[in-house]
């Protein structure tokens, strides 16, 4: 997909102008000069081209930074994944259905209501470009939320068995709190969020009317009474069964749409709506991005639209946006975080949900194919983790060692190579659980530092902070010591796939737009 930016032609010169030089036509004997006049004249127009070119190109840059609003980088956590965690990118889009500006008409809170997220998932771009999966996360979904940011500059304590769209609503906001849920997001996942966007109801709106509406199905006839559960009667037909093409409001009341259709959850909503984010890219695709197309749409997805600050300006959302041009439509999935229902909240379930992270962790797509493109190999950063851990010092910092796994001997060998670098081990032993997939280091309050220097030994480790006294580590399947023993294989240490529980459950952005539209009975 190229972008050609069209230029005005040149103005014609006047018969009132006259000829050039103002004294009729020069006289050229012998032809000298009439060789270069085609050259000056192409130069001429090149040089013209460029600066109404750049000009042109600027204008539109200057207008669409004017509408990108960013959120204050100040809320994210200080103890994030490491930025080369991943070999691709990672992007978390958030759909919110409270706020300012309009969005209260669309359906959305009052203009006085606090920011909240109706809808979230995780976009995994794979370094070779040519592949993609977003993974939905349900509103209802338990989570730990880590500590955010307030308004007044304080924080939040952790909270544990917490639904996901709460974190949104931290500070409880009219623009909501995108940093606490990138926050919540790198816990969860142990993946860093390279970029976030929120897109709410008034943007959302535009879009698919400037794209001219997209194709959706519905699996039966959705009344008013649908949208609105409370509504004393059925009221009138808003959708007929099958396929139609939606925009603005009506799109908007699609992706909406939780009752009425199979057994009324945010996971049948979450399935159309993993389809019509599919069908709207089949369409921008087909469309093309020519310059006629390109500034509305760059327009609508700008103006309400809240970004982070690696996004913060018109070349940079551009640039990323043209980079995901070569992603193949079938090689675009969208799957759920491996779930179960708890109550009426729905639980994560284990180990998928960890198998699922360290399978994108490691560029792995849905088959099981390496989609790591040239990046540098693991190998390569082991390797540089191992040369920077020769310079570590651990001198006046205490560790105990605990061994997360069922492989005897791990404490032991890690409490040798701790000692080796001037740690002081206060003792070993086996944790009191012994399935940990990933090295774990424990610190309590005011011991971050220490913690710090005892990770460079433990790449790939997590840092937690706890309650308690001392720094701890606890191992995982993930460690191997120095003469190469490690804990037995599992599917979160060495990924070939993302686990079938997820895999089957894909779809892809080219399937068929009336299949698997629902969760439940009905769908």
């Amino acid at each position: 997909m190229t972008v050609d930016h069209q230029v005005p032609p040149s103005r014609p010169r006047s018969r009132a102008e006259g000829p050039r030089g103002g004294g009729g036509r020069r006289r050229n004997p012998g032809g000298r000069g009439e060789g270069r006049r085609p050259l000056r004249i192409a130069l001429t127009v090149a040089l013209a081209i460029t600066v109404l070119g750049t000009a042109g190109l600027g204008w539109i840059y200057l207008r669409l930074n004017g509408a990108i609003d960013t959120f204050d980088a100040g809320g994210l956590s200080t103890d994030r994944p490491d930025a080369g965690s991943s070999k691709g990118e990672n992007v978390l889009v958030i759909g919110s259905d409270a706020r300012t500006d309009g969005n209260s008409a669309l359906g959305g809170g009052a203009s006085d209501d606090i920011g909240r997220s109706d809808t979230a998932f995780l976009l995994h771009v794979y370094a070779d470009h040519a592949n993609a999966i977003a993974v939905s996360i349900p509103r209802d979904t338990l989570v730990t939320i880590p500590p955010c940011k307030l308004p007044d500059g304080s924080w939040t304590k952790t909270r544990t068995d917490t639904q996901f769209n709460a974190a949104y609503s931290v500070g409880e906001t009219a623009e909501g709190n995108p940093a606490c849920t990138q926050n919540t997001v790198e816990k969860l996942t142990g993946l860093r969020v390279d970029h976030t966007v929120v897109v709410d109801f008034k943007g959302f709106a535009s879009l698919t009317e400037v794209v001219g509406g997209v194709k959706v199905c519905l699996p039966n006839n959705i009344h008013q009474g649908d949208l609105n559960p409370n509504r004393a009667t059925q009221g009138k037909l808003l959708f007929e069964k099958g396929e139609q093409t939606v925009s603005g409001q009506r799109a908007l009341d699609y992706v909406r749409i939780r009752h009425g259709i199979g057994d009324g959850s945010d996971i049948g909503r979450i399935k159309r709506q993993q389809a019509f984010v599919g069908s709207l890219i089949q369409k921008v695709k087909s469309d093309g991005l020519t310059p006629t197309r390109l500034l509305p749409l760059a327009e609508a997805a700008t103006n309400s639209m809240t970004v982070d600050s690696g996004l913060g300006t018109a070349d940079k959302l551009i640039s990323f946006a043209m980079s995901l041009k070569n992603i193949d439509l079938h090689h675009t999935k969208f799957v759920t975080i491996p779930w179960r229902y708890e109550g009426a909240r729905v639980a994560i379930v284990e180990p998928d949900a960890s198998a699922l992270w360290a399978a994108l962790k490691a560029d792995r797509t849905i088959d099981g194919k390496d989609a790591g493109g040239k990046r540098s190999p693991a190998t390569t950063a082991a390797s540089a983790s191992a040369g920077a851990a020769e310079s570590v010092s651990g001198a006046g910092i205490a560790v105990a060692v605990h061994n997360g796994t069922t492989t005897g001997g791990l404490a032991a060998s890690a409490a040798a190579t701790l000692t080796e670098h001037g740690f002081t081990v206060t003792g070993i032993g086996n944790a009191d659980s012994r399935n940990h997939t990933t090295t774990v280091i424990e610190y309590a309050a005011g011991l971050r530092t220490q913690a710090d220097t005892v990770a460079r030994l433990f790449p790939g480790a997590e840092l937690r902070s706890v309650t308690g006294t001392g720094v701890h580590v606890v191992l995982g399947a993930s460690y191997t010591a120095p003469d190469g023993s490690s804990a037995p294989a599992t599917p979160a240490a060495t990924p070939t796939a993302v686990p079938a529980s997820v895999a089957d459950d894909a779809r892809s952005a080219d399937d068929d737009l009336c299949s698997d539209l629902s969760y439940g009975s009905g769908g």
